[in-house]
């Protein structure tokens, strides 16, 4: 995740997430008052993080029989009802990364292009126009 986020900042984004420099690990306390304070702060902070940002991008698993974490679940409803850009990366999870307003993309490599070309476009637009 590091690597794309020096991906996006090169194209000239800025990065709201910061659980991505390490730091949200959950401990392996269970239920205790203090995993749960823990807990808590992760949740207000990813929260925080989803409403400052403009889009928001969604790395999915593949699908697989075991558990998987949900909380990007939670980030990518939040920010569909909010009308931010949702970008999905990797497989259609479930049904909601199938709304025609989510761009989805199987690989970083695809999407990062997609945006570099936008980011060129923009450049290039407001060179001419100003």
């Amino acid at each position: 995740m590091r690597d794309c986020r020096t991906d996006l900042e090169n194209m000239g984004h800025n990065i709201t997430s910061r659980w991505i420099d390490g730091g949200h690990e959950l401990t392996k306390e269970g239920s205790t008052e203090a995993a749960q304070r823990e807990r808590t702060r992760f949740a207000q902070e990813d929260w925080a993080d989803m409403e400052a940002a403009d889009t928001i991008i969604s790395f999915t698993e593949e699908p697989r029989k075991t558990n998987t974490r949900g909380g990007r679940h939670v980030e990518f409803g939040g920010a569909l009802a909010l009308g931010k850009l949702c970008i999905v990366i990797g497989w259609r999870e479930n049904v909601f990364h199938c709304l025609p307003q989510v761009r989805f993309f199987e690989t970083w490599e695809a999407c990062r292009r997609n945006m570099q070309k936008a980011a060129d476009e923009r450049a290039f637009m407001t060179a001419h126009n100003g």
